[in-house]
């Protein structure tokens, strides 16, 4: 098999500063220790798109509340692919937890940032229906899939061609 991504953990003081500055109420023991327990994303099984991703904390979200996560991990991808980030599946349908920005994007040179490539994931539990979610320390809350560029691309021709003739059959 083809590797395209592979992830690592940013370093203990990359994860230190970006905990210590969204959780000033953690002390540097618990952050620590909370380092120390990061799971890399992986596969749940053979079949899986996603790789998941792990809370390094336990978090509550009431309706309407979010929550940016500094996850402590970073992804080393061939040039031309990206990793798009969602909530995990189950989350999304029962409590409607949502990405902020929809999609999370993290492109290939994104690894080489100033802060190490370290994804943080900002939610929001968008819950109509009044439900809490509570998410404990090593589970599961987002997914990541890599996709190479040019299959966006190609898609996103793919879809216009649709519309098109769409448009022409309706005209």
């Amino acid at each position: 098999m083809h590797r395209i991504a592979k992830f690592h953990f940013v370093s203990p003081a990359q994860f230190m500063t970006a905990m210590k500055e969204e959780y000033p109420q953690y002390t540097e023991e618990q952050i620590k220790e909370m380092y120390e327990a990061l799971k890399l994303p992986k596969r749940a099984t053979k079949g899986s798109a996603g790789y998941d991703f792990f809370a390094p904390f336990t978090f509550k979200l009431t309706p309407g509340e979010t929550i940016k996560i500094p996850t402590g991990i970073r992804a080393e991808m061939q040039e031309d692919w990206v990793l798009q980030i969602y909530p995990r599946s189950g989350l999304g349908f029962k409590y409607r937890l949502q990405m902020n920005n929809t999609v999370g994007i993290i492109d290939s040179d994104y690894f080489f940032s100033d802060n190490e490539g370290h994804i943080f994931m900002k939610i929001t539990n968008d819950s109509n229906e009044g439900k809490s979610v509570e998410v404990p320390a090593g589970t599961g809350f987002a997914q990541g899939i890599c996709s190479t560029v040019s299959q966006r691309t190609m898609m996103r021709k793919a879809f216009a061609t649709v519309a098109s003739e769409v448009l022409q059959n309706n005209s």
